[in-house]
């Protein structure tokens, strides 16, 4: 079968997924935000919205380790891990925390992961103004 138009296959080459200047850790952190603010309130809904908010809870959850493994895997470079020998453990520890707030309700849980996220955008800042 012959086409109607000739395809020309040229190999395209990039360090991330997506072109650079589109990450941004405030993803996570708006996501983060919600599983917080989920967690402020759950004590004063009712039983129907507290299952709901619940589901919500955990889909954000999930967001926000979305949003941190692409950040990760795909933003960062090695120089970046030689200047910031702690990243990785860093990024761990976050994905780790969300999922915790997948299983708890404490708004500590949801503070504790703010700040790991504020950390890891203050990482993300200082690589982008170098």
């Amino acid at each position: 079968m012959k086409l109607p138009f000739a395809l020309s296959i040229k190999p395209v080459y990039a360090h991330c997924d997506l072109p650079c200047g589109v990450y941004d850790p405030a993803q996570a952190r708006i996501e983060a935000q919600s599983v917080k603010a989920i967690m402020d309130k759950y004590e004063g809904l009712d039983d129907h919205n507290k299952t709901r908010a619940i589901i919500i809870k955990e889909e954000r959850a999930e967001l926000v380790k979305h949003h941190l493994m692409v950040l990760w895997a795909d933003y960062f470079k090695p120089e970046h891990i030689e200047q910031y020998p702690d990243l990785h453990t860093k990024f761990w520890l976050a994905i780790k925390m969300a999922g915790d707030c997948k299983h708890h309700l404490e708004v500590e849980y949801g503070d504790k992961l703010l700040e790991a996220i504020d950390e890891i955008a203050t990482i993300f800042w200082e690589t982008k103004k170098a």
